[in-house]
């Protein structure tokens, strides 16, 4: 078992084959469901959105619940470890999870047909309130996901020194990154009432 636990990439391996495993023994023994079922391989992208879109704001809550309030408090010998190592190696994980979110959650949209009535509001197809609600989280999502890669990240190039700038224009970079995952994580817990809470009620 520490084979397993001391590499992570097996740890994950296992950890996505058990999963994978627990879908199929439910949609083939319980559920009756083929591998030929649209149900099947709506479920099984459902569960791939959530997984990246759990990544995507752990890392956004680990940067505004944690990197960013400790950082004053760090002495400043020690800072380069967290700007050379940790935050790039978050930023990239914190970005492609960003992407993928946003790239499953609108296969996922397309395959169960309601992208039209959700990222419309309902203008241009017989849309519910519910279809509404999602596209309100829809559009969230999609706005933060911007954020990410065309505000944060570039300022966050900046701010860390991955790519060159003039010294007085990493701490406005900085400040800017911040803010901008600051306004992310405003918009994150009414992007997930929308899309959890249709899940229940829509």
């Amino acid at each position: 078992m520490a084979a397993i636990l001391t590499n992570l990439r097996l740890t994950v391996g296992v950890s996505a084959a058990l999963a994978l495993a627990f879908l199929l023994v439910y949609a083939l023994l319980f559920a009756n469901l083929g591998l030929d079922s649209q149900i099947f391989w709506s479920a099984t992208l459902r569960w791939t959105h959530v997984v990246v879109g759990i990544m995507w704001i752990g890392l956004l809550y680990y940067f505004n619940f944690v990197q960013i309030p400790t950082m004053p408090s760090i002495p400043d010998e020690q800072k380069p470890a967290i700007s050379k190592h940790i935050a790039p190696q978050a930023l990239f994980w914190f970005r492609w999870a960003a992407a993928f979110t946003v790239l499953t959650g609108l296969v996922l949209a397309v395959v169960n047909n309601y992208w039209l009535e959700t990222l419309s509001f309902g203008l241009l197809g017989a849309a519910t309130a519910g279809h509404v609600f999602l596209g309100i989280g829809m559009w969230l999502a999609l706005v933060m996901a911007f954020n990410v890669w065309f505000v944060i990240w570039p300022n966050q190039k900046i701010a860390l020194g991955i790519v060159e700038a003039e010294a007085d224009a990493k701490p406005k970079a900085a400040r800017t990154a911040m803010l901008f995952s600051r306004t992310n994580t405003l918009l994150s817990l009414p992007m997930l009432v929308a899309m959890a809470g249709y899940q229940t009620l829509g």
